[in-house]
């Protein structure tokens, strides 16, 4: 029988996973794997637990929010060349990852599709020694994730992250930088910035992300300029609101696969909505289909034809 390592964390989301362990392991062993629970303590433990013991297992499953899969993976990433795929189980907040990739907010059936699935090859980002799944991002609204309160955000979902951005959005000062995409540079004061690999952000689905691909080893970036007046607050308010940055003079978005950002002052980063340090010089690199997920054979296909992933229908 094949062996899995089911990484679980028991704070995450809504409702406690520990109600559908017992089920979720039967799912496991009816598709012929012998789980090992491993219940995580700590911000880091999913990551230590993989390296330690990650590349004796067949598959590893984690089941958390965000920076459950964050840490699962960034631990993936340090395995060498044995490396078992990766399924996940969504129970944290908002689970922006996992909407795009049409994985099932009820645990079970969660469960139930990663035996049902087949691995997929998608891309990760670093920035510095630091691993992440969907998104990079500095500025206004990109701390609210780890700076809105448990209770709040287990109360309102991602509407709480709205309502921390909007409220904050005076505190914040003008970020100066330039900016290497590629092979295009960019400067001048920013608000905000997002380098993601995604179809959702604080909850959000990004009309604005440029055909977003999974797996073409470029990362959607969207920057939003510095508002000169109130009018120009209200405009970002309102894209912010509305998911739509389209013809709007205030974002700047472009695809690129390698980015380097440089400021003389150190800005605050989040990777995969957690804290991820200041810098004043960052280097973030799309490491093209170096991560394999167990995703749903038909979503697989459309990323394997390098088409849009579509939202599961009760989600639009």
């Amino acid at each position: 029988m094949k062996k899995l390592l089911f990484i679980v964390n028991p704070n995450a989301g809504k409702t406690a996973i520990k109600n559908d362990i017992f089920e979720i392991v039967l799912t496991f062993q009816r598709g012929g794997y012998e789980t090992v629970i491993y219940p995580t303590t700590g911000p880091e433990d999913a990551e230590r637990k993989v390296i330690a013991e990650g590349a004796e297992y067949d598959l590893i499953v984690c089941a958390g929010g965000d920076g459950t899969l964050n840490n699962t993976v960034n631990g993936y990433m340090r395995l060498g060349e044995n490396k078992p795929p990766i399924g996940y189980i969504p129970v944290g907040t908002t689970n922006d990852f996992a909407k795009g990739l049409c994985i099932p907010n009820k645990p079970v059936e969660a469960a139930e599709l990663i035996m049902n699935s087949e691995p997929v090859k998608i891309d990760v980002g670093s920035m510095g020694e630091k691993g992440f799944v969907y998104v990079a991002a500095f500025g206004a609204f990109a701390d609210i994730s780890y700076s809105t309160s448990q209770s709040m955000k287990k109360v309102m979902g991602h509407t709480a992250y709205l309502i921390e951005g909007i409220r904050n959005i005076a505190n914040y000062k003008a970020i100066s930088l330039k900016a290497q995409l590629d092979d295009m540079l960019i400067s001048g004061d920013y608000i905000f910035g997002m380098i993601t690999n995604s179809f959702s952000v604080g909850g959000f689905k990004l009309r604005g992300a440029k055909h977003v691909v999974l797996n073409d080893g470029k990362f959607d970036c969207i920057f939003v300029k510095w508002p000169k007046n109130a009018a120009e607050v209200q405009r970002i308010v309102s894209a912010a609101m509305s998911n739509d940055f389209n013809d709007n003079e205030l974002f700047f978005m472009t695809k690129a696969g390698k980015i380097t950002i440089e400021s003389e002052q150190e800005i605050a980063w989040a990777l995969d909505g957690e804290s991820g340090g200041s810098f004043k010089s960052v280097e973030i690199t799309d490491h093209k289909k170096a991560l394999e997920m167990m995703i749903d054979i038909n979503v697989a296909r459309g990323i394997a034809e390098r088409t849009d992933v579509l939202y599961a229908e009760d989600d639009k």
